[in-house]
């Protein structure tokens, strides 16, 4: 066993170095930042919690944190809602469930960088595939990245994107459900909607609530989808965490205040999951 245990640390410690040095150290690097201002690049003075007083000072992060929740909103109802109801239907059909895991998976593997071009040109104004059918339709264009439209504008590929991800996680649970199961149920009269309420549900519990803790914890990195297609404008309306912490850090180059809101962000993030996590604390169905 000693000897064992030699191997299990040798075989872990490349992981573990690269896991501290890519994510542990910068995130306590950046919480001593988040208590300093920092004159320029090379150096720095301590301001004690003068950053963390200006978080609740700061009318832009009140705006980008009641956008993320927005946005948390509808990725919790349609990207995983949406997902979960994919997976019910894929699972009812007896022959292509290899080619819809493949097409639903695709936009996950795409680089978020291009899907924000690609929506950033569907919404243009002047050339956009929006307003190219409103206009062939005999319709005027309309203007989509305003102040009332801008942050749903960027849900709707925020949503696209990682449909596929819940998806395949739900249908893998569905898959494994024993067909016994459905031929009680089948037995005692429940078929349809009910079937899917009364006994896949129930089943895949455990798995619905990991999606939707992924999902939380996603809106908080929401960054280049946001950032490529409406840099957080008009006038902060689709501001996000994420975009606003890049402005407060490079932008406009104040990195303590970028590193204190970066900690606002894992923080709130942290405690948004765990209290997830509690309320959809059940116990999990066993087969």
């Amino acid at each position: 066993m000693k000897g064992d245990k030699k191997y299990i640390v040798l075989f872990l410690m490349p992981m573990i170095l690269i896991t501290g040095v890519f994510l542990y150290y910068p995130f306590v690097k950046g919480i001593i930042k988040s208590f300093q201002h920092q004159k320029n690049w090379f150096t720095s003075e301590f301001v004690g919690f003068d950053n963390y007083v200006r978080l609740f000072q700061d009318e832009v992060l009140r705006t980008a944190t009641f956008n993320t929740l927005e946005l948390m909103l509808y990725v919790l109802v349609f990207q995983v809602g949406i997902a979960l109801i994919l997976a019910v239907m894929v699972d009812s059909i007896r022959f292509g469930k290899a080619f819809f895991k493949t097409t639903f998976f695709f936009p996950v593997v795409i680089s978020g960088a291009a899907i924000g071009l690609l929506f950033q040109l569907i919404y243009d104004y002047r050339n956009g595939m929006l307003n190219s059918i409103l206009q062939g339709l005999g319709f005027e264009p309309v203007l989509w990245l305003t102040k009332e439209l801008s942050l749903i504008a960027v849900a709707i590929p925020t949503v696209w994107q990682y449909v596929g991800f819940y998806f395949v996680i739900l249908l893998t649970a569905i898959m494994k459900i024993p067909n016994d199961f459905y031929e009680a149920a089948e037995l005692e009269g429940i078929t349809g909607i009910k079937k899917t309420l009364y006994i896949t549900m129930p089943l895949i519990w455990s798995d619905i609530k990991v999606c939707l803790i992924l999902a939380i914890s996603g809106s908080f990195k929401v960054f280049e989808l946001v950032y490529i297609i409406t840099k957080g404008g008009p006038l902060n309306s689709s501001e996000v965490l994420g975009t606003y912490m890049y402005r407060a850090t490079f932008v406009s180059e104040n990195i303590g205040y970028g590193a204190a809101i970066g900690v606002y962000i894992v923080i709130f993030g942290v405690a948004l999951a765990m209290l997830t996590n509690r309320l959809l604390k059940r116990e999990n169905v066993t087969y």
